[in-house]
């Protein structure tokens, strides 16, 4: 990549905006500047203060062909681009509305308002010192006319040349359309013959320090060459844009995508990326755990499927340096369009088999998905196994690979380069048998994952996501819900409101001072419904025990209902916090130990909390800071229905 560092003039610009010489590539978000901003930025020229640099690129390279359009309101560009502008829109944008035409800019004010305004400059003003040149500059609406007292008083009007002239503002179109000579002649005799000598000073004035001198204004640019690369571009623009939001992967495949010529030629029209992914987001939209699924994920799971067939032929054809398999930003910025066009709908296929597989491990919204990352791996193993995915041995792999990455919590930063050896190495992996073990090894996310005993104890919100998992993992096992008698799954799940709640009420821990660290942690937690949770209160659960039962269910079956949260019943009874710790501390590690298919690390012996009680979030979970009426009210319905 190569530049060079011209400057242009004002007229250039116009000129080059207007014929299409200039444009902006279709990634460039909308013109959004204020009336105020604008106007700061007139001032700007009209004082001959720097503006700062635009940067162009120049177009016919072979690297990259992104999709142009016109600066906004440039309405019939005759020509092809020679240049696209990748910073430096606002204030051209701005320059080329208020300094074209009738000058009319459509903008907004501060609080958001849609305007249209002209531009007028104050000829005395203009001449005068710093602190007059600021107000040279009089912004006014399209009809000239500015009023106050809801439009019912006029305080100022240029809507015609002889009030203009009249009140010494004149458009600033004139002094770029060259009529500047011609409107002041016609200011110098309208004022009588008394005026004629000042005004003639004036106007000499205002040619030499105006006129000539906002002409002449020149914009600095950085010119980068036709042989800059995509990937080069998008750093670049990121380096420059510092005033707005990043531009995205997705916001500049956009623009190459659209600008592909080969799929034009074949089809007639642009490929259009975000009517693309409206599709993609119908898919979404069915499935509430998958809301939260981004552009981006879906480009990086394209970019990992394009690479592993790059990396496989090379292989075939024993390529010195194979490719290397990757999701990383530089890896989805080389996608073609052909790339996007052959695996997008058998990823998008791919998304209603992730839904399910995640509401068959009981993940049922994004609200408690654990990682949204490992839904990229999994559209990517759908694709690469196909139907067979579905077979008993398969998918017991795959679930294995999914709740060790969960619970050993590695996907929660930089997981391009995992996702990359997953997808390398999961399929061949959950295809192969016990026996050919050789031709398959594990995966490293397997090999790596760890679940230490004395990490239950500081797994405390949903904030982490084996917090998450876990909460799944109950559900997995049948938990049924202690007032209704009804198993949790996704038919249930929303109509039971179920979240995840203490088992040993908050309230009732702090009076018999339990340890915060064990009260809050997930072993005193299970999932249950709303009302349920409302009907048990802050008692112990000896009391609520008994509440259960009164509301129709025999002792047995009481007990039978909370072993399915992998809890003694006895220890309820016997309001027994430490035992029930214990016991239940060791559910939860057989639980996960077999979700992961490999042993805890037993280390409570040395271990400390990694998070300290303070740190504990109050959560509503329990209804101590209700009205305690609620669930009295829910156990005297539910006593009548009883002996009814």
């Amino acid at each position: 990549m190569s530049f060079q560092t011209p400057q242009y003039s004002i007229a250039d610009l116009r000129k080059w905006a207007s014929t299409g010489h200039i444009q902006l590539p279709d990634f460039q978000r909308s013109y959004k500047w204020d009336d105020e901003r604008i106007r700061s930025l007139l001032v700007t020229i009209l004082r001959g203060h720097p503006m700062g640099v635009i940067m162009l690129l120049k177009t016919g390279g072979q690297h990259v062909r992104f999709k142009p359009k016109p600066i906004t309101g440039v309405k019939n560009a005759s020509q092809e681009p020679a240049y696209l502008l990748l910073d430096g829109q606002q204030r051209l944008t701005s320059l080329y509305q208020a300094l074209t035409g009738n000058g009319v800019v459509e903008t907004e004010d501060d609080r958001k308002k849609k305007l249209r305004r002209r531009y007028f400059v104050d000829v005395e003003a203009a001449i005068g010192d710093a602190s007059e040149q600021s107000e040279a500059i009089r912004s006014v609406p399209d009809t000239g006319i500015v009023t106050e007292n809801f439009g019912r008083t006029v305080v100022l009007d240029v809507s015609t040349d002889e009030l203009q002239r009249e009140l010494g503002l004149m458009p600033i179109t004139s002094i770029f359309d060259n009529t500047w000579v011609a409107w002041m002649l016609a200011y110098l005799q309208s004022g009588g013959q008394e005026e004629v000598a000042r005004r003639t000073q004036l106007m000499t004035a205002f040619q030499s320090q105006v006129a000539g001198p906002m002409q002449a204004y020149e914009i600095p640019a950085i010119e980068l060459d036709s042989s800059t690369t995509k990937e080069a571009v998008a750093t670049v623009f990121e380096k420059v844009n510092t005033g707005g939001l990043p531009l995205n992967v997705f916001e500049l495949l956009t623009a190459t995508f659209a600008g592909d010529r080969e799929y034009f030629e074949k089809h007639g029209s642009d490929f259009r990326l975000a009517d693309d992914w409206a599709v993609t987001e119908e898919v979404l939209n069915h499935h509430k755990v998958l809301q939260d699924f981004q552009r981006t994920d879906f480009l990086q799971a394209v970019a990992l499927l394009t690479t592993l067939e790059s990396r496989k032929r090379d292989m075939g054809t024993n390529k010195p340096k194979p490719a290397a398999v990757s999701a990383k930003r530089e890896e989805m910025l080389r996608l073609q369009l052909k790339d996007y066009l052959k695996w997008a709908p058998r990823l998008r296929e791919a998304l209603e088999w992730a839904a399910h597989f995640l509401t068959r491990e009981h993940i049922h919204t994004s609200q408690y998905l654990p990682y949204r990352s490992q839904i990229v791996g999994l559209i990517a193993f759908k694709v690469l196994i196909g139907e067979g995915i579905d077979n008993h041995g398969v998918t017991e792999r795959i679930s294995q690979w999914y709740w060790c990455g969960v619970l050993g919590e590695l996907y929660g930063s930089t997981t391009e380069t995992r996702l990359a050896r997953d997808v390398e190495q999961v399929p061949p992996w959950a295809l192969s048998s016990p026996g050919q073990s050789e031709h398959a090894s594990t995966p490293e996310t397997i090999a790596r994952a760890g679940f230490f005993e004395s990490r239950l104890l500081s797994m405390k919100t949903r904030n982490s996501a084996a917090y998450r998992g876990v909460y799944a993992l109950l559900m997995s096992q049948g938990c049924i819900d202690w007032r209704q008698d009804i198993r949790m799954e996704h038919a249930t799940y929303e109509q039971l409101q179920v979240d995840i709640h203490h088992i040993f009420p908050r309230s009732w821990c702090e009076k018999s001072r339990i340890d915060p660290v064990k009260r809050e942690s997930i072993i005193n937690k299970t999932p249950l419904g709303k009302k349920t949770n409302i009907l048990l209160g802050g008692d112990s659960p000896a009391v609520y025990i008994k509440r259960l039962e009164n509301a129709g269910f025999p002792a047995a079956e009481v007990d039978r209902i909370i072993s399915t949260h992998k809890i003694d019943p006895h220890y309820l009874r016997s309001a027994d916090f430490e035992s029930f710790f214990l016991a239940r501390r060791e559910q939860l590690i057989q639980l996960i130990e077999s979700a992961m298919g490999k042993p805890v690390q037993r280390d409570m012996a040395q271990a400390s909390p990694q998070e300290s009680p303070e740190e504990f979030e109050e959560q509503p979970d329990d209804p101590d800071s209700e009205d305690p009426s609620a669930w009295l009210e829910e156990l005297e319905a539910l006593s009548e229905n009883t002996t009814t």
